[in-house]
């Protein structure tokens, strides 16, 4: 069995529970093949760099996977049938990082940094 990184993006249009429910479905797919997904996280509905498909925004799914090769291969294929994943990434990775990947790290370090008093919208005099 080979560790594998994987990340899909959902269509803008689609609900939270619908992409949990797909997530569940892939989830399905590798079982089948003998493999498991070890971490799940669901990073939001976040803006993309450009649109794909007539879309601005994506759902982003971060899946780390213990799978057979075919089984990734018949997960990949699956999720280009399925018209509400925009886009999907697979990498093969040595081992899996323990704990939130950056991506939750990085949500959680901006819900508990202070103000650091900058401009408060306030108009200030002008120095010639």
């Amino acid at each position: 069995m080979a560790l594998y990184e994987h990340i899909y993006l959902a269509r803008q249009d689609v609900s939270q529970q619908q992409v949990e429910e797909l997530t569940t479905a892939l989830t399905d797919i590798l079982a089948t093949g003998g493999g498991k997904v070890t971490k799940n996280e669901y990073w939001g509905l976040k803006g993309l760099s450009y649109r794909i498909r007539k879309n601005r925004k994506a759902h982003y799914t971060l899946l780390n996977i213990d799978a057979s090769p075919a089984a990734v291969a018949e997960m990949e294929r699956q999720m280009r049938i399925n018209e509400d994943i925009l886009r999907f990434m697979t990498v093969r990775v040595d081992e899996h990082e323990e704990g939130p990947s950056a991506m939750m790290a990085k949500r959680d370090r901006d819900d508990t940094r202070p103000d650091r008093g900058g401009f408060s919208g306030e108009r200030r005099p002008r120095r010639f």
